[in-house]
């Protein structure tokens, strides 16, 4: 069943609002040139002006853009004062036939040819420009790079040294950057110099501080914010950003210092009609309710007064935050926190030898609360006081029962909690945009596009380009998010029931969509909880393009998220990360069957209820490993459903319904998992996954693993050949976004059906279609797509290898084609038919002889 979605931007038909000052209006129009205040379809004004009118509105708003590029040098910020008010929505929406799009890009005029050898050419930007990113027509330029895995290089106690002495001679060594793909992780770390050794070598001598980030100290601080793995920076997978490694078409250099742009052009663009967009803005749009983002402070913040017999116990391994805790066996002992803000909550342990603690807020005795359970859980929220006048207050904790009080930490409600809602976007493109803070700080990876701070060593996510703060009902819908050096759309800090609808993103430096918080697992009240909010029927393709650890839809801790009937695909890490904690939430039984450390680390989450259903998410794990098309980590706290979803083409191995460590109460049925060869279709791994249901899943392969906890389980349908039962072809057939399908049909679509012995190859970089193909060794094996319109191509590779094509055109054979060429050639119309009367037609292709037979994709004439 699919989930229906009510979107504001759909029910403000004609908005009805009366303004102060003598405007009435209906609508409200603005250009990217507008001015004045009437804001009038013939007067347009610009974009804050009608933000500013919307506060004076009291019913339904439209603002209505008129198309063109609304160049921003900040973001467009909405708070709480702008918000629709009490029963009506505020919407910002594409006039009829416009296309207006929000950039933080610089366009870039005026190059001129420095280097004929190297076709290198240079144009001046401002001095001081900083950017990690560039766009050319709309396409990704890449920061100039050296070939993968460059040879020679062993690491040292600083970092990097080589036989080859030429890299002490590179320019603006502190711009160059080593990156490292380990695992799960990518890492980066700026250069602090280079120079010839004794030998004649270079020694690269990475950055001191992002080398004990990444390599000499990494965080890890255990449950509840990271597993037990730990890759490190501790090899080269390549250089990146020097001046001297110019010479790739498609390559650019910023010397932001000197005032100059270096790009080599590839074939065919010409650089004085070019459109080059140079990102110089991180974000584009703010919107922020109060209080920004929470997290706990630990228990030796210095803000914190002990009264009695304290102790303090560092290094405790039982998931205590900043592994230690302040603690009292004495009655009457006290604990005192002085703040300014509206609320507070303190962490403490739970556990058989707590007792009863008094709450005293100003002096007033408030409330009387137990830290006594049966079972010992870290990190607790015992006490939560909330709705106090904004200003300064003294919560005080004294002991009066129990064997001990513990004190781990303090969460600082800093404002009233009030979030900016009813609020859509629709018809928007956001693009361009750069983040700038690794090339100083480098990346210090985790996991899934969540970082550690360099400096304080907590959590923290790439930005996004829309970013959506403490936000209620806030939809995007029919948007286009592309051409990002950040992540795409962020729902944060506890945001409820928002939407992003039929939109597509694509090509982003970071994540697609992120839903979530990673660090407020012990949240105990509603109002501070991520729930409700909804990623539907959107495209969500090609993220992670410099950061290849971030994924196409990352949700943290929340409940009842649904991710319906997305197409999510060629990422180079998993295509959903949903879920966090690791084993954090298993018990310490389960923990201690995985292998864990005892005394545990074990906690609680707040996290279920969440929904993955009828996705289609493919293409995934072009760089990185040990992720999957949809994985699942950490415990949920009630049942959640995975159901409808087809994963298919994993490029570099992966585990397709990949419920990773402590998963639980996760009911996953009716899914379908294709085209991912040796792989997984499911992976149960270790005991931390428990009371998750398996059933009536349809699979291509019977390769699976189960070492879960009281999993209920029945192994899948494994139909080899890709005839699907109708059961199975139900799923695929409701897969994915009710949207108008694209005319060019790539290798992995669902509306290919592939019928005998099938494999699929990604990131084959030889010219692909979206950089990857199925193919066959087996004569006989044939794709199919059934089509509307009066025409198709069919795209294949050609090369020597291959051999004759077999045609079938709505049940009647057609000539033979031939892919057999001495050359290697990319997407390749080897068949073409074109006039077809109107309607419904069949097309199949089948391997007649050669060894290879490969289908690339398919190509639709209206």
């Amino acid at each position: 069943m699919r989930f229906a979605i009510v979107v504001a931007a759909h029910l403000v038909a004609a908005a009805t609002a009366t303004g102060v000052a003598g405007y009435t209006s209906d609508v409200l129009h603005v250009s990217p040139d507008g001015r004045g205040s009437l804001c009038t379809a013939q007067a347009p004004c610009a974009l804050t002006t009608a933000r500013d009118r919307v506060r004076q509105e009291q019913g339904d708003v439209v603002v209505e853009l008129s198309g063109g590029t609304y160049r921003l040098t900040s973001a467009f910020t909405l708070g709480p004062q702008d918000s629709g008010r009490p029963g009506h929505s505020v919407v910002y929406r594409a006039a009829a036939g416009q296309h207006p799009v929000f950039s933080g890009a610089t366009r870039v005029t005026g190059f001129t040819k420095v280097d004929a050898a190297k076709n290198i050419y240079r144009a001046k930007v401002p001095k001081g420009s900083e950017s990690r990113d560039l766009f050319v027509d709309g396409t990704r330029a890449q920061r100039t790079r050296s070939a993968v895995n460059p040879p020679g290089f062993s690491t040292t106690a600083t970092g990097f040294t080589t036989a080859d002495g030429s890299y002490a001679d590179w320019t603006n060594q502190s711009q160059v950057e080593v990156v490292n793909d380990n695992a799960w992780k990518q890492m980066r770390c700026p250069l602090a110099s280079i120079t010839r050794n004794a030998s004649g070598g270079s020694d690269l001598m990475v950055d001191p501080g992002c080398w004990n980030n990444n390599h000499s100290n990494v965080p890890n601080p255990g449950f509840p914010f990271n597993g037990a793995g730990l890759p490190t920076l501790n090899g080269i997978s390549w250089i990146e950003n020097a001046y001297q490694l110019l010479g790739t078409p498609g390559q650019f250099y910023l010397d932001g210092a000197a005032g100059y742009l270096y790009y080599v052009p590839r074939p065919g663009q010409n650089l004085a009609k070019a459109d080059v967009e140079l990102p110089t803005t991180q974000e584009l749009v703010d919107v922020s309710g109060t209080p920004g983002h929470l997290a706990p402070l630990n228990d030796s913040d210095w803000r914190a007064t002990y009264t009695g017999s304290w102790g303090y116990q560092n290094g405790r391994p039982l998931g205590d935050l900043g592994g230690d805790v302040h603690y009292t066996s004495t009655d009457g002992d006290s604990f005192s926190y002085t703040f300014t803000g509206t609320g507070i909550q303190v962490l403490s342990e739970t556990n058989s030898d707590e007792g009863t603690i008094d709450v005293y807020v100003d002096g007033a005795k408030t409330q009387t609360v137990t830290a006594a359970t049966s079972e010992r859980l870290a990190q607790q929220a015992i006490v939560s006081v909330t709705g106090l006048a904004k200003g300064q207050h003294t919560l005080k904790l004294v002991k009066t029962g129990g064997q001990y009080m513990l004190v781990d930490g303090v969460t600082v409600i800093p404002d009233v909690v009030n979030p900016v809602h009813d609020i859509t976007f629709s018809g928007i493109t956001f693009a361009y945009t750069t983040w700038n803070a690794p090339t100083a700080e480098g990346y210090v990876d985790n996991q899934a596009g969540v970082l550690w701070d360099p400096t304080t060593r907590s959590p923290i996510r790439i930005p996004a380009a829309v970013q959506v703060h403490r936000g209620q009902r806030i939809t995007f819908s029919d948007d286009t998010i592309r051409n990002l050096g950040t992540s795409g759309i962020d729902l944060a800090d506890q945001t409820q029931d928002s939407t992003v609808y039929r939109s597509t993103v694509t090509d982003t430096s970071g994540i697609g969509v992120a839903v979530g918080e990673v660090d407020d697992y012990y949240q105990t009240q509603t109002a501070l909880m991520t729930s409700g909010n909804t990623v539907s029927d959107n495209t969500i393709q090609f993220v992670g393009q410099e950061f290849a650890d971030a994924v196409g839809v990352l949700v943290g801790h929340s409940r009842n998220t649904t991710l319906s009937h997305n197409d999510i695909g060629y990422t180079p890490y998993s295509g959903v990360s949903i879920g966090w904690g690791w084993g954090w939430a298993s018990s310490c039984d389960l923990q201690a069957k995985q292998g864990l450390p005892q005394p545990c680390a074990h906690g609680s989450t707040y996290t279920g209820g969440n929904h993955v259903v009828g996705n289609h998410v493919h293409s995934v794990m072009g760089e990185l490993n040990d992720g999957g098309p949809i994985y699942t980590l950490g415990g949920q706290a009630s049942q959640s459903e995975f159901t409808g979803n087809v994963l298919g083409e994993c490029i570099n191995g992966c585990n397709a319904i990949y419920h990773d460590e402590g998963s639980s109460l996760w009911y996953t049925h009716d899914n379908v998992v294709k085209s991912i060869g040796g792989s997984l279709w499911l992976n149960l791994w270790t005991p931390t996954i428990h009371d998750d249901t398996i059933q009536n899943d349809f699979t291509d392969t019977d390769h699976y693993n189960n070492n879960g906890t009281d999993i209920t389980f029945q192994p899948s349908t494994v139909v080899p050949d890709g005839n699907w039962p109708p059961a199975a072809q139900a799923i695929i057939d409701a897969a994915g976004p009710d949207t108008p399908k694209p005319a060019l049909v790539d290798d992995d679509d669902l509306r290919i059906a592939y019928h005998g012995s099938w494999s699929s190859s990604g990131s084959r970089n030889y010219g692909d279609l979206d950089n990857g193909v199925h193919y066959s060794q087996q004569d006989g094996a044939s794709a199919t797509i059934t089509f509307q319109g009066t025409g198709i191509s069919f795209l294949t590779e050609t090369n020597s290898d291959e051999g004759k094509i077999g045609v079938t055109l709505d049940g009647t054979a057609e000539p033979a084609v031939d892919a057999n060429t001495a050359q290697r050639g990319a997407q390749q119309k080897v068949f073409t038919v074109k006039g077809l009367p109107s309607g419904s037609h069949t097309l199949t292709v089948s391997k007649i002889d050669g060894t290879y037979f490969l289908v690339d994709g398919f190509e639709l004439i209206g």
